[in-house]
């Protein structure tokens, strides 16, 4: 009988393969790294809902970062009455449905001609409108309102879309430019020679194809629709008026403050763009990485 020896690893056969112990612990570092951050994010909106939930005697009394001695939902319908949700919510609805659809169209035009039209001075209208995002909110309040004041548009929800829509028009443009760029040319020269002109390319061709750009300046500019701040507090005056960020200044008076009300009306405000993040989660980043690869 013939003894057959152990085989034996050669040297490099050893090193080409990955250590699994080493890539086991690479792998648990970068999830609790991962969880931690997750937990770090997610600690001020658990803080609020905890906050919305407890009254404010404990709140007073145990300070914010107690575990609550007891629950309550009588926060919510307290927060209600006292910012004004019914007017407020209609205000900003109004808004949202007003300024977010002709907003975007604006923009997916302008986006579209900048991207796929042989236009004179492109550039110096590519560059003006690219300017508007370095532009800064605060140093144009004043010259705002006086304009707004001087066509009778202050005090009014419609009169809010005009600013909405300047300072809201550059980000969209820039973020659809550089989707429809990546449609290929082939596409918009075969409609031409089928005979369709620049309309029906970009409502039949360009649009169709640009559904999940189109989706995330939707959705990212009714955010910014709705938490927006500053136009309304200085343009509206009348209660009747106010939107959602304006009627939370109610629950702060001039000697106290509530708190607990606060939180519960912030949830209240925040709860529809919540669900729209979660449901169009998957089109938000598919619209905003699409531009950024070159195909």
């Amino acid at each position: 009988m013939t003894s057959i020896a152990p085989a034996t690893r050669t040297p490099a056969a050893a090193s080409a393969r990955p250590p699994a112990e080493k890539k086991g612990k690479g792998g648990l570092v970068l999830t609790i790294v991962i969880s931690a951050a997750a937990v770090f994010w997610i600690s001020p909106l658990a803080l609020l809902i905890v906050t919305a939930l407890r009254p404010l005697a404990d709140f007073v009394g145990n300070g914010p970062m107690s575990w609550p001695s007891a629950f309550t939902w009588e926060n919510f319908a307290d927060a209600w009455g006292i910012g004004n949700f019914a007017t407020t919510y209609g205000n900003s609805g109004l808004l949202l449905i007003l300024k977010v659809p002709l907003g975007v169209l604006i923009s997916a035009m302008l986006g579209f001609a900048l991207a796929k039209l042989r236009m004179k001075f492109r550039r110096s209208v590519m560059f003006g409108v690219f300017l508007g995002l370095t532009i800064p909110i605060y140093i144009t309040i004043v010259p705002v309102f006086i304009m707004m004041r001087s066509v009778g548009a202050t005090d009014s929800v419609i009169g809010l879309i005009g600013p909405y829509l300047a300072f809201g028009i550059p980000f969209e443009v820039l973020v659809l430019h550089s989707f429809f760029r990546q449609i290929p040319n082939e596409i918009v020269e075969a409609a031409r020679v089928d005979g369709a002109g620049d309309w029906r390319i970009f409502w039949r061709v360009v649009l169709p194809l640009s559904a999940p750009a189109l989706v995330t300046v939707l959705i990212l500019d009714a955010v910014a629709t709705w938490n927006e701040f500053l136009f309304a507090l200085i343009l509206l005056n009348s209660d009747e008026n106010k939107t959602l960020p304006v009627g939370l200044l109610n629950f702060q008076g001039q000697f106290s403050n509530n708190n607990t009300g606060l939180a519960a009306g912030i949830l209240i405000a925040v709860v529809p763009i919540l669900i729209a993040y979660t449901l169009l989660q998957r089109w938000i980043v598919a619209g905003l990485t699409a531009g950024a690869t070159k195909g």
